[in-house]
C-alpha cells in the first residue's frame, strides 16, 4: 500500500508540473502571438473595404507596430508582465517541491 501512496503522490506532482508548465507556454504564447492576431482582425476590415489582402497586411503591420511599441513604451508594463510570468513560473515550481514534503511524510509511515 505505501509503494501505491507514493506512486499516487508522483502522479499527481506530475499533473501539477504540466498543468503548470502548460499555464507558461500559454501565457508567454499569448504574448507573442496577440500582435499577430491583431495584424489578422486589421487585414479582414480593409478587405471588406476591396483592398487586396497583400496591401491590407502592408498598411496593418505598422499600425499594430505601432500600438505595440505605445504598450512598450508604457513605464513598468513589459516588466509587469514578464514578472507575472516569472512569478507563475516560481508558484509552478513552489508546487511540485510541495509534493516532497508529502512524499517524506508517506516514506515515514
Amino acid at each position: 500500500m505505501k509503494k501505491v501512496n507514493i506512486g499516487l503522490v508522483r502522479l499527481l506532482q506530475f499533473v501539477v508540473f504540466a498543468v503548470f508548465t502548460a499555464m507558461v507556454l500559454v501565457y508567454f504564447a499569448v504574448m507573442i502571438l496577440l500582435p499577430l492576431a491583431a495584424v489578422a482582425i486589421l487585414i479582414k476590415p480593409f478587405a471588406l473595404f476591396g483592398l487586396s489582402t497583400l496591401f491590407a497586411a502592408f498598411i496593418a503591420i505598422p499600425i499594430v507596430a505601432y500600438l505595440s511599441m505605445s504598450v512598450y513604451k508604457i513605464p513598468g508594463l513589459i516588466e509587469m508582465l514578464v514578472e507575472m510570468g516569472i512569478d507563475l513560473v516560481n508558484t509552478g515550481k513552489a508546487r511540485v517541491e510541495g509534493f516532497n514534503q508529502i512524499l517524506d511524510s508517506v516514506r515515514a509511515v
